[in-house]
């Protein structure tokens, strides 16, 4: 590999990482051990990348489909591009990965015994994003988060040693949750994709069309939707809440950072009233840590 290769393998890895810092929620905060610091931004630069390739957002220039060797004529196809990729997480459990996200993944994998299946189901979540473009009903859309979301939460638990089926239960509420919000915000540049997240069902019950999505503001209708489902994605993070209690320490200030984002994105949404069709309506700094206080104390 020559000086050349090394930096655009570097500013590949980099470019990816550098999104942790626009999430709702904090990824992997300085107040943990370097440990868990380095393994969960391992995680997480497979989730995002992942999510870049199903969402069309690699950086220009191919160097992602040069690595997991697509060709120049096929590096705009996102199934084969997704394909790639999951050729080369199966290296990470094999043999030695070819891109530098996944090598960087692979060593948290091997000493924590993490298996395929969180992975996958992300890959296939944004294999779904391709062909499914609309969701007929909520449970449609549960279904879609289970893939999407919930293997986040569970790698988590994964990485920090405290998985049980009573935790897992609770941080798949809460990235459902988590999904959910993240779709609300986004409904605009969604549509753009030409996806819509609000579940089929739920746009008749409120009167509303795929039209009423592409206005520069939100009407009534709308705004009744989406507090419709910001109701549903507070009644998540109520149900999956009790898992910051479950543990202890810096893990808990974590969890509870997880909570609190969602819930301070539901209010910015409120704040709003509701209307997100301008742009994604953000938290402040100062809502959030307000948010993480009354998460700590158990309260909601």
């Amino acid at each position: 590999m020559t000086g050349t290769d090394t930096t655009r393998t570097f500013d590949v890895e980099r470019g990816t990482l550098d999104k942790a810092a626009g999430e709702n929620f904090p990824v992997a905060p300085f107040f943990l051990p370097r440990a868990w610091r380095a393994d969960l931004m391992a995680v997480y630069g497979f989730a995002r990348l992942v999510d870049d390739i199903g969402d069309g957002d690699l950086a220009p220039g191919g160097a992602d489909a040069r690595l997991l060797g697509v060709s120049p004529e096929e590096a705009e196809d996102r199934l084969v591009l997704l394909d790639a990729f999951e050729a080369d997480l199966n290296r990470v459990f094999e043999s030695a990965p070819r891109h530098p996200i996944l090598r960087r993944l692979q060593p948290t994998v091997r000493r924590l015994a993490l298996t395929p299946e969180p992975f996958l189901g992300l890959i296939a979540a944004n294999r779904q994003d391709q062909l499914v473009k609309r969701y007929e009903t909520y449970d449609d859309l549960l279904a879609y988060c289970e893939l999407s979301a919930n293997p986040v939460g569970r790698l988590v638990l994964a990485v920090t040693g405290t998985s049980t089926p009573e935790r897992i239960r609770r941080s798949d509420a809460i990235c459902t949750a988590l999904q959910i919000v993240e779709h609300l915000q986004d409904v605009a540049e969604d549509l753009g994709r030409d996806r819509i997240y609000l579940p089929a069902a739920d746009m008749k019950r409120f009167h509303v069309q795929d039209a009423d999505l592409a206005t520069k503001t939100a009407g009534a209708s709308v705004r009744a939707l989406v507090a419709y489902e910001a109701q549903r994605a507070r009644d998540l993070l109520n149900e999956g809440a009790p898992l910051v209690g479950s543990v202890h320490g810096r893990l808990r200030l974590l969890l509870a950072g997880f909570v609190a984002g969602g819930r301070a994105a539901i209010h910015a949404i409120a704040a709003a009233e509701y209307d997100v069709l301008p742009g994604p309506p953000k938290p402040g700094k100062l809502r959030l840590l307000r948010e993480v206080g009354v998460t700590l104390r158990g309260e909601g």
